[in-house]
């Protein structure tokens, strides 16, 4: 059972139609430029997942993170401790679909007529939601400054190259706004 939910964690980065759905909240009185530096930790808590989709989620956000100039460095002398969350969720939908017949209902002349048969007919499905919270905390202070929330329904068919890529899509997209504009 526990392979299963590891590889959901991982589809969870394969694509349907919808995009990720984005969110982060931050620590206004925090002086992000001062931040150079970040090392990893494992948050206190936290489901693991398996190697492969570690090793993934973390070359992905070691990729923004680098781009917007913070070094990775294995040192306790970091500027910031990153870790992250990934959980699986589920859904139900309810579709639903009619049939219809006859003249339909309407005015005529003045007055009201109708008559239609309306059969109703529905069928349930189970959707996949996997969310990943990304955790920054002030090394020196060992206080929360920022958190990114990303969650995206999950394809099981997915190919592994459609899965890394919607995974760089979504860590591109969860760290779009790091860091945050000037103290406030």
């Amino acid at each position: 059972m526990k392979n299963v939910i590891v590889l959901w964690i991982l589809f969870f980065f394969a694509g349907m139609a919808s995009s990720q759905d984005v969110r982060y909240n931050f620590d206004k009185g925090t002086d992000f430029p001062k931040f150079k530096t970040y090392k990893w930790i494992l948050l206190k808590n936290a489901q693991p997942v398996d190697a492969l989709v570690d090793k993934q989620i973390r070359e992905a956000v070691d990729t923004e993170l680098s781009a917007k100039g913070l070094t990775k460095v294995d040192a306790d002398n970091a500027d910031l401790l990153v870790g992250y969350q990934a959980a699986v969720g589920t859904e139900r939908e309810f579709t639903a679909y009619g049939s219809n017949w006859g003249y339909g209902p309407g005015w005529y002349r003045g007055g009201w007529y109708g008559g239609s048969m309306n059969t109703v007919r529905g069928q349930t499905s189970t959707i996949y939601v996997g969310s990943m919270a990304l955790d920054m905390y002030d090394a020196a202070q060992h206080d929360l400054v920022w958190r990114g929330m990303a969650s995206k329904t999950i394809d099981p068919k997915a190919k592994p190259e459609k899965q890394q890529k919607n995974l760089q899509k979504a860590v591109a997209k969860l760290l779009r706004n790091y860091p945050p504009a000037g103290k406030n």
